[in-house]
């Protein structure tokens, strides 16, 4: 195997890598989203019930 083939093995390597890496940055950006999706309508159901108290 020539330095060239090395080379080119080394940079499919680091973009495979790079891929890999980009995609879970992606699952735990969409994570991070539902959960505050989810923490605003905890807080928004929270609000609704306070409300609902005050006005009996």
């Amino acid at each position: 195997m020539g330095m060239k083939d090395q080379f080119q093995d080394k940079a499919k390597d680091l973009a495979d890598k790079a891929k890999d890496r980009m995609g879970q940055g992606q699952d735990e950006a969409s994570e991070r989203g539902a959960q505050r999706d989810e923490a605003s309508e905890r807080m928004q159901r929270e609000e609704d019930r306070m409300d609902q108290d005050y006005d009996v």
